[in-house]
């Protein structure tokens, strides 16, 4: 009897550990799909879901058509085609696009975004793929006269929200007391800021430099300023934080993009410089 005993118990002994080897995966994932890096994910499921906010011409827009426009729109779908997957483009407000990295509802970001320290903190970054300008916008016959960023002291702007130069303007003007805070605007899309600007709501628009150009010749805004002092870095893809072989890879295929002449033709028919 104390035999049997023994033998049952080693029974369920083995029985547990073999459950504790061969866990459940999620829904549609093997073990070795759930432990295999973000670009094999990707290959699996033979595309990249890529997040954009398609208000920012000429980077990424939607035409009449309903297509995704623009350069960054053309060097995904480049990238694309080197990784040898399809590019599903979502269109979604900027100061959601890197929440959307990190819960996973997209694989990364191309959005003329710049990796800044901060959001770095939060996501992975590619190398850059092309280096930034702002633009300091007002309305026709304002009369302001703008020479270097702080010139902007005083008067009431707007910006982007989530962007890089509504941090410029809460570090350099607000937090140094040269604006009121109640001077300050943030916008969902530029296009509104563009908007508010001409209407003579607001006083300045400051904004990367060609999309402000594209809304100038649209709006019939005046650039007063382009500059590179409001810059943070180049533009890259966010990617989730830690992906490590997706990077190696975006940043391989980038580095060739730019060598090989594919990244200027791109911009060239972007009517970027």
């Amino acid at each position: 009897m104390k035999k049997q005993i023994l033998v049952a118990l080693l029974l369920i002994v083995a029985l547990l550990a073999l459950s504790a080897c061969t866990a459940v995966q999620p829904a549609g994932q093997t073990g070795a799909a759930a432990e295999s890096g973000k670009l094999a994910q990707i290959k699996a499921a033979g595309k990249i879901v890529v997040g954009t906010s398609a208000d920012y011409p000429p980077y990424e827009s939607i035409d009449a058509d309903g297509n995704f426009v623009g350069f960054d729109m053309d060097l995904i779908r480049a990238i694309g085609e080197k990784l040898g997957v399809e590019v599903e483009i979502q269109d979604m407000p900027f100061d959601s696009l890197i929440a959307s990295v990190q819960e996973g509802k997209i694989d990364a970001v191309i959005a003329a975004m710049q990796a800044t320290a901060e959001r770095d903190e939060q996501v992975d970054f590619t190398i850059p793929y092309r280096m930034t300008r702002d633009a300091f916008a007002a309305a026709p016959g304002s009369g302001l006269v703008i020479e270097k960023p702080e010139d902007a002291a005083g008067k009431s702007i707007g910006a982007q929200t989530g962007t890089v130069q509504e941090g410029w303007i809460q570090r350099n003007l607000v937090e140094t007391g040269l604006t009121p805070a109640d001077m300050v605007f943030s916008y969902e899309r530029a296009d509104q800021a563009a908007l508010d600007v001409a209407n003579g709501r607001i006083q300045l628009l400051l904004m990367d430099a060609e999309p402000a150009m594209e809304l100038a010749a649209q709006t019939g805004l005046e650039i007063l300023l382009i500059t590179e002092l409001t810059a943070e870095g180049g533009k890259s893809i966010a990617i989730p934080d830690g992906a490590t072989d997706l990077k190696a890879e975006l940043d391989r295929i980038i580095q060739e993009l730019l060598d090989d002449g594919t990244i200027q033709r791109i911009q060239e028919a972007n009517g970027l410089p």
